[in-house]
């Protein structure tokens, strides 16, 4: 089995972790502090980091596309710096790129979410390269596993879900 790694923020980690690691295709998921200036980050002290979620996937049952498409469904990626009640630079909206293929369908996604109009704006999501990943401390781990009826501000939008593309594969 190969596996691949993504990254992502979209607001709060403990939503993104609990709706993403529900895919088929996603073998594991972890959530810490990643694009920022703090080394050795902390939820105390995490400088310009975002909240942010490491996927390791497998390409075979899930495409790297499908994940962006999910990622722009259960986050609203047009606003700058917020996440439903959230706010601050900790939760920005952002794609931090491992390689040039999963930059281009990270920028090829967002050209198609802005041109559907099915969204409230344009998407104001950073496509960045991927730098250090902080795992966060073990009490933001699976938190909404462990905290049923916790927080969070990320559900899955029925409405924005793009038109499937003539030359994506079945």
């Amino acid at each position: 089995m190969t596996e691949q790694r993504a990254v992502l923020a979209g607001g709060c980690f403990w939503g993104m972790q609990d709706l993403i690691r529900k895919l088929p295709g996603v073998n594991t998921t972890r959530v810490g502090y990643t694009g920022g200036d703090v080394p050795n980050a902390t939820y105390r002290n995490h400088g310009t980091h975002a909240e942010g979620i490491e996927i390791i996937y497998d390409p075979d049952q899930v495409s790297y596309r499908d994940l962006l498409e999910f990622f722009f469904q259960i986050h609203d990626p047009t606003t700058v710096n917020r996440q439903g009640n959230d706010r601050g630079m900790s939760y920005r909206s952002a794609i931090y790129y491992v390689d040039d293929a999963q930059k281009n369908v990270a920028l090829d996604t967002i050209a198609d979410v802005d041109a559907s109009g099915i969204w409230p704006g344009k998407v104001v999501t950073e496509v960045e390269p991927v730098g250090s990943f902080w795992q966060a401390e073990p009490e933001h781990q699976d938190y909404l596993l462990r905290i049923p009826h916790g927080y969070t501000c990320h559900f899955p939008r029925q409405d924005w879900v793009l038109p499937k593309r003539a030359d994506a594969a079945e």
